[in-house]
């Protein structure tokens, strides 16, 4: 059975939670803030949900009946979906946080988690993208460009399927090229904040991100000891 809020006045977020009163109150936070909710309480029935009703965002667990949530994600990632994903886990684990990213995965939170930061990482997902369409040129390094209006990105000409996250990490190293971003002001500007133990967060990212620009992947620097920065 799922559960819906009306008057989604700041978009639909998809919650798809098996524990009641985590989603129940996942769904209170972000009804106050002016989120449609749609909740799903299993991965098959948040796969589906997430294909009919094109969310904003997606907030999945991991730790699903039926489906767990790596693999909505996967499926979602598979059908060129890139609705931004936030990841629910109980595991403290530094393995399965990457796996869940890898996936395509924006970010993730970890149980026990306080729902305002949960809406304020939903938010920061949201205003990212619109301050970016809205502020920036067009840009180009080498074979790559990429067109904030739109946020699509190309190299000669082949469009590369980001992640949100991957877009925006990929727009704030093109905005200033040459210039050597550490680790934590990339975690600090790109995912709205910043703490020494999240910087692997970074790392796969950028990883992501190299993967997909395939022989373009020089574009993105590593500058040992500091982070990264994007040179032609």
């Amino acid at each position: 059975m799922c559960s819906v809020t009306d008057t989604p006045s700041r978009g639909l977020v998809l919650v798809v939670e098996d524990e009641r009163p985590i989603a129940d109150l996942v769904r209170l936070y972000l009804s106050r803030e002016g989120f449609g909710v749609q909740v799903e309480h299993d991965g098959i029935a948040g796969l589906a949900a997430a294909r009919r009703l094109r969310p904003v965002v997606c907030i999945l667990d991991i730790a699903l009946p039926g489906m767990d949530g790596t693999e909505v994600c996967r499926r979602l990632r598979a059908d060129d979906d890139w609705t931004p994903v936030v990841f629910l886990t109980a595991r403290d684990d530094e393995v399965d946080r990457i796996v869940g990213l890898e996936l395509g995965g924006d970010d993730y939170v970890t149980k026990p988690f306080s729902p305002r930061e949960l809406v304020t990482r939903v938010k920061a997902l949201l205003r990212r993208a619109a301050v970016t369409a809205a502020s920036e040129r067009v840009r180009t390094l080498g074979p790559l460009t990429l067109d904030p209006e739109r946020r699509t990105a190309a190299v000669e000409g082949r469009p590369l399927m980001l992640t949100a996250t991957e877009f925006d990490l990929l727009a704030h190293l093109l905005g200033r090229p040459g210039r050597v971003f550490t680790r934590e002001e990339l975690l600090a500007a790109v995912w709205g904040y910043a703490s020494h133990a999240g910087t692997r967060t970074v790392d796969v990212h950028v990883a992501q991100v190299r993967a997909k620009l395939g022989e373009a992947s020089a574009v993105i620097r590593t500058v040992r000891g500091v982070g990264y920065t994007a040179d032609a």
